[in-house]
């Protein structure tokens, strides 16, 4: 008896098609292939059953006798297996899935999806949170949030935030400080991953750049933040990085600028995705919720006497 693990699902599909379509053109632009494929799939898939399932005429390939009954249940297996996929896509109707770094999902986004879903009830998030920049053109991702410079190929990037790098560190460290010259002295924590460096503060702050010394070293930008909560040093720090900690008082500014890094806050779509509008409803709630948290972080700010903006160059 053969083994029938050993055929393939491509070979079954490429006979199924030519048989209920009635030629190899029309079953190569339903699977999307070449004819060419599709007649080697068939041979294949003959090869591997040990029987011949049609007959090569002038007209075209036709089914043997011996093969229909065959080829009317792969017609009713596939069509299960479509009827089985559409009832999943039914069900995550209400799925929103979003591909976002683990840093802006912990350090932000996990603070106020509650307000997301207060809005929207019917909408339930899957977040997919990974260093790795996710395709949302294949799987299931819907949405990404990105930080870069927007200029992906084969996506839509949408500006959401551009990019601002401060200092930071806890209260009590800040109290020792008098000038913004005093913060090349302090021990600084340094994000190794980080897509900026540190000199685009000191030269936006008037100060000489590569004077820092790293004393702790962090792959990973939380594990910065935690350890500057815990009063090891001061780090450079961005805007949805930083935002919850300094407004709840565990972090202070303890000087401006702002120093734009020229990278951004992306949010990232297939760049010929249908419309959804999940995917809309969740794009104008970040962009809101983004520049409110923002506005409130940079008053914050300046209720302490710092300005986000000042010794900023254009």
């Amino acid at each position: 008896m053969r083994n029938l693990n050993v055929i393939t699902l491509n070979g079954l599909r490429a006979v199924e098609a030519v048989a209920r379509l009635g030629s190899l053109q029309a079953a190569a632009d339903e699977l999307g292939v070449t004819i060419g494929a599709v007649s080697q799939q068939v041979i294949k898939c003959e090869t591997q059953l040990g029987r011949t399932l049609f007959a090569r005429e002038p007209r075209g390939l036709v089914v043997l006798p011996g093969g229909r009954d065959f080829v009317a249940r792969l017609t009713e297996a596939f069509g299960g297996i479509s009827r089985a996929v559409e009832v999943v896509r039914h069900e995550r109707d209400d799925v929103l899935t979003i591909s976002v770094a683990p840093v802006f999902a912990a350090r932000w986004l996990v603070f106020r999806l509650g307000r997301f879903a207060e809005r929207h009830p019917d909408i339930r998030i899957r977040l997919d949170a990974t260093d790795r920049l996710a395709d949302p053109n294949v799987g299931d991702v819907d949405l990404c949030i990105r930080v870069g410079r927007g200029r992906w190929p084969g996506v839509r990037a949408d500006l959401l935030l551009q990019q601002r790098v401060f200092p930071v560190c806890t209260p009590a460290l800040a109290a020792g400080l008098s000038s913004p010259a005093d913060v090349l002295d302090m021990p600084w924590v340094v994000d190794a991953r980080a897509l900026f460096s540190r000199d685009v503060w000191l030269e936006r702050a008037g100060l000489p750049v590569g004077r820092v010394v790293g004393r702790h070293v962090f792959n990973e930008a939380s594990l910065c933040l935690d350890a500057v909560i815990a009063g090891q040093g001061v780090m450079l720090a961005w805007q949805t990085l930083a935002s919850h900690a300094i407004q709840s008082g565990q972090l202070v500014v303890p000087f401006g600028p702002f120093a734009a890094t020229g990278d951004g806050h992306y949010l990232v779509t297939a760049e010929n995705a249908p419309h959804d509008p999940k995917v809309e409803a969740f794009g104008a709630w970040l962009r809101e919720a983004l520049a409110a948290d923002m506005a409130a972080l940079e008053s914050f700010v300046r209720s302490t006497g710092i300005d986000p903006d000042e010794g900023a160059k254009d």
